[in-house]
């Protein structure tokens, strides 16, 4: 039976003692519906709370909450017990709220995520997991996070997703990548790292879908070893008002600046792949002048239109490389070059290799 995460924005006066009784109410009654209530989450300082349910669908789950107490929620996403427990680092009740009468639970499901980019400066003779020096910086960075009580959500040879239920502890493990990053220079490799925070359903389909995609891109397009939000930042100076940090080396994006970051990738994952996409017009697309799109491109990614989309789109062609999802003049046209010698031109450029020597000697 699928499993479900709603979210219930509570007024001022609703206490973790209150949550906890509604949650009885629904445990009482939940049969009759299909249900099964697995554990929830009160976050007392933003006044939400999140129920995970087992359920025949999302219906099922509103007629419940209806019929016990008549708090309906405000938003209800599907997801996957695995994924919810590699964010939030559970899926049941706490043991020792289980053993309290009223089952009260006060613990926020707001989370601090971060995504680190591992990406090969230079392609040629590059092996990812085989290649030593590469190996050696991926389990560093495997063991920092560790070390810093991080849930990891998801990794692969070119990114880490992790989870932090501490802000400190998310920017103290950035900064100890980095630092650590530094000792792999043969690596051949640059690490950014990416960083937001919010609560598991908002107004997204997936689980963390805001800060996670906030995070990725930050980590993928914005200039910075360590790009956070202002949100992460204000909380960080909020636990740390002596700031153990430098936050002077840390790349801070404000909310205008990562408004226009989400509408230019939101854009592009749309359009990249057309031949006739115009950089000298997109930006005007997206309800900007010329000039104010190229300052905020220069200012976010310090590349110009042209050479961001060109990026965009060859990090693209990688990908596609990578999954043998066609041939070079196939992936060419698919990723909206011209003609597959300049895409070739283009890689080698970008990645110090031919496209046709890359399969060659990478994925043979």
């Amino acid at each position: 039976m699928p499993i479900y995460m709603d979210r219930h924005d509570v007024s001022e006066t609703v206490t973790a003692e209150h949550v906890a009784k509604l949650h009885i109410e629904d445990i009482k009654i939940e049969h009759l519906f299909g249900c099964k209530g697995l554990t929830y989450w009160f976050d007392d300082q933003r006044k939400m709370a999140f129920c995970l349910i087992e359920a025949p669908n999302k219906e099922a789950i509103e007629r419940m909450h209806n019929h016990a107490h008549g708090e309906i929620p405000h938003k209800i996403i599907e997801v996957e017990s695995a994924i919810v427990e590699s964010f939030l680092g559970r899926i049941e009740d706490p043991e020792k709220a289980a053993n309290e009468l009223a089952h009260v639970i006060n613990d926020p499901a707001f989370r601090t995520i971060m995504n680190v980019g591992l990406k090969p400066l230079n392609l040629k003779n590059f092996k990812s997991m085989g290649n030593t020096h590469f190996q050696h910086l991926y389990e560093s960075i495997i063991e920092t996070i560790g070390s810093n009580d991080g849930n990891m959500v998801r990794k692969n040879s070119g990114s880490f997703l992790v989870s932090f239920q501490s802000v400190s502890r998310a920017m103290e493990c950035a900064v100890q990548i980095q630092d650590k990053s530094k000792q792999f220079s043969n690596s051949n490799t640059l690490v950014t790292i990416g960083l937001d925070a919010g609560v598991p359903v908002t107004e997204k389909d997936g689980i963390f879908e805001a800060a996670v995609k906030s995070a990725q891109r930050m980590s993928n397009f914005v200039k910075g070893n360590i790009v956070v939000s202002t949100e992460v930042k204000s909380l960080y100076e909020q636990e740390n008002p002596s700031h153990v940090i430098d936050l002077s080396s840390i790349r801070t994006i404000n909310n205008s600046e990562g408004r226009f970051l989400n509408i230019l990738i939101d854009y592009l994952d749309e359009t990249w792949h057309k031949t006739d996409l115009q950089v000298e017009t997109f930006g005007t697309e997206l309800g900007f002048s010329k000039s104010q799109f190229y300052r905020k491109m220069k200012g976010i990614t310090n590349q110009s239109p042209n050479i961001f989309l060109k990026g965009f789109r060859l990090q693209k062609s990688l990908q596609l490389l990578n999954n043998r999802k066609g041939s070079i003049s196939e992936i060419a046209f698919e990723t909206g070059f011209n003609s597959p010698a300049y895409f070739s031109k283009c890689f080698q450029a970008n990645f110090g290799i031919l496209p046709s020597k890359y399969l060659q000697e990478n994925l043979a």
